[in-house]
């Protein structure tokens, strides 16, 4: 599976969207199954895919056809593992905080020699040859005859989406004798795990710059001239917020991230990024980089660069990755970031960029912003993700994932779905608003973020088909696959949690801050320019690609207010502040009942300057999909916002 990651360059809501996280899972235990089979064998659990289906079946793949796998190793102590993590991660636990080192945890509860052993032992017997072992998984490559005598399946051809690709006829699974080291395997699909190697990144993408007028602080200029909405002239975007307007309104105080290690991983790396986040803090008030304070430890090689069938678009990775260290640093000014870059946005890389945060403890904080949709999940994939949340939970390590940017995805995707992975029990789902900063850097309010588009007329009188389209909205909604975990019990409504059935599910996200594009962040880039320079310019972002690094940098905050004490995997404690003044408790309409919020938005036709002419439109704020913002936990911001209490509250001894 791959992530996506769709920049609306009209609004460059950018799009938080990607791999898995596992249902059957519940405390991810290993997905291998005692089989009673004739063979002995232990089924692996989901790794035939759900489209791999009799109708789409088109025969037997070529026994001579080459196979490229990873066979992930379970450890020593997978369920203990899960428990550990959760009872470390509980505020009512005997266990809270007593958190591993990554030495411990590898002795605890890693792959032991004899176990990487008697696994590549089996898979060599197999006739398939081990191109790589360390102490996660093993790499292996054959023909589809050998993969069906070490996995127990034949390998299909399938039709998805137009195109073929093979998958198991039926679960892989692995001999008895293996005796549990065997959590999962993944790649015995091949959609698209298309495999290139010595690329070289792209120069940066081409500019989008916003044309302007804009507001200084939310209802700063309006424009009698143009049609009225819900009563009265909306007034323009922002230009974008700064990082001195957010520490206020998110309760930062004096707390600046000292002594905490954020982590942010994407794909690929800006080749500007040094000399852009330097310029975009000399711009706009926030604290210059110390010497050290910002590092990177990117692979060997990139994989995937291009654009078509298989492709990542690698320049496009740029923008997040830039977006992400800004938003962290404008929060969190003292907070060393380190930023740990995928070879691709392919699931192996980006799993392996997380292992190296995990095996070499690099942070305390991990912002994501990445993701797919659940209905490309495998819970093979999910698997492997979730071994390394809960090995990060035990270092005391914690996972920020954003939501999506498409609503309940219906619009895009056809069908109601939540992204992954922060559909995982074992990560913080982060969802988005749109928030409004008043004079003086006031806190005003915020709704959910969800926005429709309504173009200017030509004569200028109306707002077209006012309210307009769904331009994007946060992500979130009830998985179909995570079941509920412990600490959203008693806090969300059965209506949202057994949406699809009886059975509680995950629902998502767990909190929430800024990421509506037409109300969102000013970023600092180095852009190609239609005359083919390359030069740095600022713009506004938004998605929840923005609330998650934001989320991200309030959490180092509220780490320093600790004292220092890593906060791990924070949601059971974010869900124990539920209710109280630590939250902005973020509505659809917080100015009451049937009252509209908008502001209007005027951007280039060609996305770079006036030579295009200029789009004037409305944007209607807390018109998300299916999801709506409400009293209480909801499925566009989960518990709320950080209020002003937020971060205090993390001080020992603070009573909420």
């Amino acid at each position: 599976m791959r992530s996506t990651r769709s920049r609306g360059r009209a609004g460059l809501a950018l799009v938080a969207s990607l791999p898995l996280v596992a249902g059957a899972l519940a405390l991810g235990v290993p997905a291998a199954q005692a089989d009673s089979g004739p063979h002995d064998r232990q089924a692996l659990a989901g790794t035939k895919p759900l489209w791999a289906t009799p109708s789409a079946d088109r025969g037997t793949v070529a026994a001579s056809n080459t196979v490229t796998a990873r066979v992930y190793l379970a450890g020593q102590d997978a369920k203990g593992l899960a428990a550990y993590a959760q009872a470390v991660s509980d505020p009512k636990s005997k266990s809270y905080g007593k958190y591993l080192t990554a030495k411990q945890a590898q002795e605890r509860f890693g792959a032991t020699k004899a176990q990487i052993a008697k696994v590549t032992g089996w898979l060599t017997a197999s006739g398939l040859k081990v191109t790589g072992t360390n102490k996660h998984y093993v790499t292996v490559t054959g023909d589809a005859a050998a993969a069906k005598k070490a996995f127990g399946t034949e390998l299909h051809n399938y039709t998805k989406d137009g195109r073929t690709y093979h998958a198991p006829a039926a679960n892989a699974s692995v001999p008895a004798s293996v005796d549990g080291a065997v959590l999962t395997v993944v790649g015995l699909n091949n959609a698209p795990r298309l495999a290139r190697h010595d690329e070289t990144l792209p120069p940066p993408s081409a500019a989008f710059v916003n044309a302007g007028p804009f507001s200084s602080y939310y209802g700063s200029k309006t424009n009698d001239s143009l049609p009225s909405a819900y009563g009265s002239h909306a007034p323009y975007a922002i230009k974008g917020y700064t990082g001195k307007q957010l520490r206020s309104v998110y309760g930062a105080k004096s707390y600046t991230g000292k002594n905490v290690t954020v982590a942010i991983t994407d794909a690929y790396a800006s080749p500007t990024i040094a000399k852009d986040i330097a310029e975009y803090a000399k711009r706009n008030g926030d604290k210059g980089y110390r010497k050290g304070q910002f590092s990177q430890v990117l692979p060997a090689d990139y994989t995937h660069t291009g654009t078509g069938e298989g492709g990542c678009d690698a320049a496009g990775w740029y923008g997040e990755e830039t977006l992400d260290i800004e938003a962290v640093h404008a929060v969190a000014p003292d907070s060393d970031i380190v930023y740990v870059a995928g070879a691709s946005c392919q699931d192996d890389d980006l799993i392996d960029s997380l292992h190296k945060v995990v095996d070499g403890r690099l942070a305390d904080i991990v912002s994501n912003s990445w993701g797919d949709i659940e209905s490309n999940e495998t819970p093979d994939v999910a698997a492997a993700y979730d071994q390394v949340f809960q090995t990060g939970a035990v270092e005391g390590i914690g996972f920020y994932f954003s939501s999506g940017d498409d609503g309940d995805n219906t619009v895009k995707h056809g069908s109601k779905q939540v992204d992954t992975p922060s559909n995982s029990q074992w990560v913080t789902s982060v969802g988005g608003t749109s928030l409004a900063v008043g004079k003086g850097d006031k806190y005003l309010w915020e709704t959910g973020w969800g926005t429709h588009k309504a173009t200017l007329s030509k004569d200028g009188n109306t707002w077209e088909g006012f309210p307009g389209t769904f331009t994007g909205g946060a992500g979130g909604g009830t998985s179909k696959l995570v079941q509920q975990p412990f600490y959203q019990r008693g806090v969300v409504p059965d209506a949202l949690s057994k949406l699809n059935g009886a059975t509680p599910m995950r629902v998502e996200p767990d909190i929430a801050a800024v990421a509506d594009s037409s109300t969102g962040f000013l970023v600092g880039q180095t852009q190609t320019f239609p005359d083919g320079s390359q030069k740095y310019s600022e713009y506004r972002i938004g998605g929840t690609s923005l609330a998650a690094p934001v989320i991200a940098g309030i959490q180092a905050l509220a780490q320093q207010a600790r004292h220092g004490v890593p906060i791990g995997f924070a949601n059971p404690g974010i869900y124990d502040r539920y209710g109280t003044s630590a939250y902005h408790d973020v509505t659809d309409h917080p100015l009451g009942k049937n009252q509209g919020l908008a502001v209007v938005r005027s951007d280039f036709a060609n996305s770079v300057d006036a030579k295009g002419g200029v789009v004037t439109s409305l944007r209607s704020l807390g018109g998300d999909t299916s999801l709506s913002a409400t009293v209480g936990y909801d499925n566009v911001t989960g518990v709320g916002t950080p209020a002003d209490d937020y971060v205090t509250s993390y001080v020992p001894g603070h009573r909420r």
